[in-house]
């Protein structure tokens, strides 16, 4: 069984340092190669866009290694805070790229002096692989505006995907004129070396990682759709069989891509909605969009390609003996197998679930079944989600409701982005611990 852990603050803020002390090192390769310490605005802006680009080059590598999927990452960090690093390094590597790009134009246009336009046309037509990187440029910062939260809500699964594929053709422009362009690589095969080293491990860890692996393991198991159930009036469930498929944890998920020839280029997340058993594997989705809703029509027997388990909402977290969960939605997924198999009493564990309408609860039946079974409390709060003229159905008020301990609780969160960042504000004013409060975001 797969074994998940989250790291403690000193192993994460060990695993920082260590991301630091290669930043230094990135600029070390500035400064060996630096002879040239003349005074003037010319000479500090153009050292300065050198220093600039070897970091964001630097950055752009450790968020690779940071979402290959390496199995140690993930059971040290977790993937969600893997993913909040990704983004905020990402976030730096744009802001790096502009300084970067703006330092080195005002720098050459100082010491020509040009004019800011000039020297753009000349960077552009007279030095090698420039007009190349200009265009890695404008990829990065189309990628680093569509994962803004507030574009994001509004750009399609496929969209925001095919944008993150062109990274690495951006990536692999930038490495390109790091090498024909950068004064730190032009004269020195040590350092050709180093920063080829670490580009090979970076994409040799996604390679490794996220294609090979999950390849292997989908033609040794040969998993395939073993069946397509209707949940509810928005909701499947797809039921994979296979041989050795991924034995997981209650609460975990998958990254599962369907070689059906129109979406195999497509790797989706998908909460597993039962519990492990040997040799099956069920993920229940919501159609929000067309490769979800076409999930609904996949033919019996279509070859899967699975990865994974990741996650680390498992009972591994728990330290209370009373538990909540909440599910929103579909959120409803890893929480129903925890529901199943969480140690408690009778009166120690409960469930609340939010839908926007009664015919919108998926797996009812299963959860009214396992409930009575196991002697939980179930609560499903059904209506539309508010504007601010009616009461909130997950307020402190009514959540306090349900649980009149609630404070005791370890609380197991799983729904939309927002709901999960209200609920979570609620909770912590009712007197949760942050430590007892476990996320899984339903998001991209």
């Amino acid at each position: 069984m797969t074994r998940t852990r989250v790291a403690s603050p000193t192993v994460a803020a060990l695993l920082l340092v260590l991301i630091g002390l290669g930043g230094c090192a990135a600029v070390g390769l500035w400064w060996g190669d630096t002879l040239d310490f003349t005074p003037g605005w010319g000479n500090w802006l153009s050292n300065a866009g050198r220093i600039l680009g070897l970091l964001a080059g630097y950055l752009v590598a450790v968020q690779l290694i940071l979402m290959a999927r390496i199995p140690w990452l993930d059971r040290t960090l977790g993937p969600q805070r893997l993913s909040r690093w990704h983004a905020g390094i990402g976030m730096y590597v744009i802001f790096l790229l502009i300084g970067h790009a703006l330092s080195i134009i005002f720098g050459y246009a100082i010491f020509a002096e040009r004019g800011f336009f000039d020297q753009v046309g000349r960077l552009w037509t007279a030095y090698a692989y420039v007009s190349l990187a200009m265009i890695a440029f404008g990829i990065l910062i189309l990628v680093g505006i569509t994962s803004a939260r507030a574009i994001r809500r509004r750009v399609s699964y496929e969209t925001w995907y095919l944008i993150h594929l062109a990274t690495y053709v951006a990536i692999a422009l930038a490495f390109t004129h790091a090498f024909t362009s950068g004064a730190e690589f032009a004269f020195s095969l040590r350092n050709r070396v180093l920063w080829s080293t670490l580009y090979i491990l970076a994409f040799g860890s996604l390679l490794i990682f996220r294609f090979l692996i999950p390849l292997l393991r989908t033609l040794r198991m040969r998993a395939h759709v073993e069946q397509v159930v209707q949940e509810s009036a928005d909701t499947v469930s797809i039921h994979i069989a296979g041989r050795g498929l991924p034995v997981s944890r209650p609460g975990q998920f998958i990254r599962l891509r369907v070689l059906d020839g129109s979406h195999w280029w497509q790797s989706h997340p998908f909460s597993l909605s039962s519990t492990p058993s040997a040799g099956h594997l069920r993920v229940t989705v919501k159609m929000l969009g067309s490769h979800t809703r076409a999930l609904a029509a996949v033919r019996v027997g279509t070859r899967v390609l699975v990865s994974g388990p990741y996650g680390s909402m498992t009972a591994a977290r728990r330290r209370q003996p009373r538990v909540l969960l909440i599910a929103g939605g579909i959120g409803i997924t890893p929480l129903l197998p925890l529901l199943q198999t969480l140690p408690a009493q009778p009166g120690e564990l409960s469930l609340i679930y939010r839908a926007s309408a009664f015919d919108s609860l998926a797996l009812k039946a299963e959860i009214d079944a396992i409930a009575a079974e196991r002697g939980a409390e179930v609560h499903y709060v059904v209506g539309p989600r508010g504007d601010g003229s009616s009461p909130d159905p997950l307020s402190a008020e009514e959540l306090g409701s349900m649980v009149p301990d609630i404070a005791a609780c370890d609380v197991f969160l799983c729904g939309p982005e927002g709901m999960v960042a209200a609920v979570t504000r609620t909770l912590l004013a009712l007197g949760v611990g942050r430590q007892s409060i476990h996320l899984e975001q339903f998001s991209y």
